[in-house]
């Protein structure tokens, strides 16, 4: 039975342990700017006051997307939503910090790991770090050919 990305990692969560964890989407990559960006969100995640901290990509200079946006950042690094007819500066990059706490009373079953976004965004703990280098969806077979010259230039 597929799951979703919600419903895997709520069937995951007794494997994972009690502490807050990472999760990576497998469509999505970076080249990190001065500090890694994993290290980052480690460093910035605060399970007081987050169940769940974002890595996102500024829309601007990022391969491979093509929308509206995901998500407005507040100066205290709160997250909301887009409307639906608005365009936000920033895209999930598809990487997070997320607190096992986030799952409870989850639905058994498929749902997408964006009903926990929207359930953490209602308690004022969904947060964001701006990606310190260049983000790449590689969804497509277009944005793959692009992101292999980008990784190729950053290495050249």
């Amino acid at each position: 039975m597929l799951l979703g990305t919600g419903g895997g990692v709520r069937k995951a969560l007794p494997e994972l342990g009690e502490g807050p964890f990472f999760h990576i989407n497998s469509d999505t990559i970076w080249i990190d700017g001065a500090k890694p960006n994993l290290a980052r969100l480690a460093d910035t995640f605060d399970p007081e006051a987050m169940d769940t901290l974002l890595l996102l990509a500024p829309m601007k200079g990022s391969i491979g997307y093509s929308g509206h946006g995901d998500f407005a950042m507040a100066p205290d690094g709160r997250l909301t939503r887009r409307g639906d007819r608005d365009t936000v500066e920033f895209v999930y990059s598809g990487a997070a910090i997320l607190r096992p706490a986030l799952f409870i009373d989850a639905p058994e079953g498929e749902f997408p790991l964006t009903d926990m976004f929207d359930r953490a965004t209602k308690k004022g703990r969904l947060f964001g770090l701006p990606l310190d280098g260049l983000w790449m969806h590689v969804g497509t077979p277009a944005a793959v050919n692009k992101a292999e010259g980008a990784i190729k230039a950053s290495v050249g």
